[in-house]
């Protein structure tokens, strides 16, 4: 065998013997690293499977690809050892692609651990402001890092570069006017930086807030470094900048809880008998599950010629449940009023000019007789 793959060797030129060798070295180890990758994350899905808590499977699911390709990358360091031909190759694209690894694993862990912490901060619950604060924060915080990982990241893979680290060093040289340019190159990135880190420790906004801003009404669905996404209430999205949130006023109807109080105008008959709307109202309400139990009224707040307006107070979980609840009342109340009540319902008074001298000659007449 020795003796048929000899002339065959000695055919072959040196260096492309060299590169075959390096090349059948790569494989090497780039297959024994896929395999160890495949059998030490096989371990840890059967033992995260195990596990009562669905933390261990997000970590492993969000560490998988990025340590595969350390793996890969791995397998190739201890090939070049062995290698010198592969070595030097490794030596000019190590600076560029290790960076980049280390970068993305260091994502991968923080997405990790944010999606893992997400996870005990359940806000489909009834009171869900703790959690809603702890998703805003991880939000927050998450975006930042990325910015910032992927930024030194970047900038890593670009200092191992020759031209671009040379670059870098006459700026330094001409530290004022590199100061100057990346102070005005930088400004809108720093912003949105400070204002999110502005956002995190204020908190004038959270995940699944109600808000009311340019008029819409909807709920916080995602919170950015430079923009705030509003889920509106008919399903579409309205993307305001975090500096609106931070600089001018806005309506936030869960900043400390998510009780409110609704409210239900009626223009009745200045006649009617407020008694008795009161009575069918407190009935109404205590009916209704969506009442939370804490505020019920009705009040008389204005009147005029023609009618008065009757507010109907109502308390309720949430802004959900306490638009649902105004609707009902309002639709009981009317029904009850049309069939109970019709002289409750607001009717102008309006007399004519000859009705007027009518039953002023009547009364002259009476007054003569």
């Amino acid at each position: 065998m020795n003796d048929m793959l000899t002339p065959l060797r000695d055919a072959v030129p040196d260096h492309l013997e060299a590169w075959l060798v390096a090349a059948l070295a790569a494989f090497i180890g780039v297959l024994v690293a896929l395999l160890v990758h495949r059998i030490l994350f096989g371990i840890l899905r059967k033992v995260a499977s195990a596990s009562h808590s669905q933390a261990d499977n997000v970590v492993v699911r969000h560490l998988a690809r990025p340590s595969k390709w350390a793996m890969v990358a791995l397998g190739l360091v201890l090939a070049a050892r062995e290698v010198p031909i592969l070595d030097s190759a490794w030596e000019r694209i190590a600076g560029f692609v290790m960076p980049a690894l280390i970068g993305w694993i260091a994502l991968s862990i923080m997405r990790a651990l944010v999606a893992a912490m997400e996870l005990r901060a359940d806000i489909d619950v009834a009171d869900n402001l703790q959690a809603r604060r702890r998703r805003t924060r991880l939000a927050i915080f998450s975006r930042i890092g990325t910015f910032l990982i992927v930024f030194v990241t970047v900038g890593l893979m670009l200092l191992s570069i020759p031209g671009v680290r040379d670059i870098g060093v006459t700026l330094m040289a001409s530290a004022g006017l590199a100061a100057l340019a990346v102070g005005a190159a930088a400004q809108p990135a720093l912003k949105a930086l400070i204002g999110g880190l502005q956002m995190a420790l204020t908190e004038p906004i959270r995940i699944d807030d109600v808000v009311i801003i340019d008029g819409e009404w909807g709920r916080i669905e995602d919170i950015r470094t430079t923009y705030v996404v509003v889920r509106i209430w008919d399903e579409r999205r309205l993307v305001v900048p975090v500096s609106k949130f931070l600089e001018e006023t806005f309506q936030n109807w869960t900043r400390k809880g998510s009780e409110l109080l609704g409210t239900v105008f009626l223009h009745l008959d200045p006649l009617a008998d407020v008694e008795r709307l009161r009575a069918e109202f407190e009935r109404q309400v205590e009916a209704n599950p969506l009442w939370d139990k804490r505020v019920k009224g009705a009040q008389v707040t204005d009147t005029t010629l023609d009618s008065m307006e009757l507010r109907l107070l109502m308390s309720a979980r949430n802004a959900s449940d306490a638009f649902d609840l105004r609707c009902q009342i309002r639709e009981a109340m009317l029904a009850f009023i049309r069939a109970e009540m019709p002289e409750a319902i607001a009717m102008r008074r309006v007399a004519s000019a000859t009705e007027a001298l009518w039953e002023t000659g009547e009364a002259g007449m009476d007054t003569g007789n």
